[in-house]
């Protein structure tokens, strides 16, 4: 009889440590789209979600300035260039489980002027942006990914400067 009643609190016991360590591995999953745990600030998720709505507009953008008017090599290099950029975003949140948004932006504009206007105002912004995660974000992919592509987006916001000089 005494066999039977150590048996019981220790299955029990047993049942109760399997059970934790399942909820566990759950939960763990859940919290990113690959189970893995993300060492990631929030400062950089932030970054890396408006960082990827700016280029998903840059591509749209593009898209349209390349079909639309006299910025069209400007617009395909927009779209050539961005789109690089995302995708490489894009790799570094899967390995990093983050999960980025997918929504294209709605779009128009009046003129060549009007679309060039927005690209020196967005570029200068999202120049400052990137400097600012290249040089105090705490993941190092990410750093090397906003590092980058300041450089990039510092070509685009000389090349649409000197457009802008050339359409006023």
């Amino acid at each position: 009889m005494k066999t039977e009643i150590r048996i019981v609190p220790q299955l029990f016991i047993l049942a109760l440590v399997i059970g934790a360590m399942s909820l566990a591995g759950v939960v763990k999953a859940e919290t990113t789209p690959t189970g893995q745990s993300s060492s990631l600030s929030e400062k950089d998720r932030t970054f890396m979600k408006k960082a990827t709505k700016g280029g998903t507009m840059e591509v749209a953008m593009g898209n349209v300035a390349e079909k639309n008017g006299q910025s069209d090599a400007f617009g395909k290099r927009m779209v050539t260039d961005h789109t690089k950029a995302n995708d490489e975003l894009k790799s570094i949140a899967s390995q990093k489980g983050v999960q980025l948004p997918a929504k294209e932006p709605k779009l128009k504009w009046t003129s060549d002027k009007a679309y060039i206007d927005m690209m020196v105002k967005d570029h200068e912004k999202d120049l400052a942006e990137f400097k600012e995660e290249a040089s105090s974000g705490s993941d190092p992919d990410v750093k090397k990914f906003a590092d980058d592509t300041a450089k990039v987006v510092q070509k685009h916001l000389d090349l649409a400067k000197e457009i802008q000089g050339k359409l006023k």
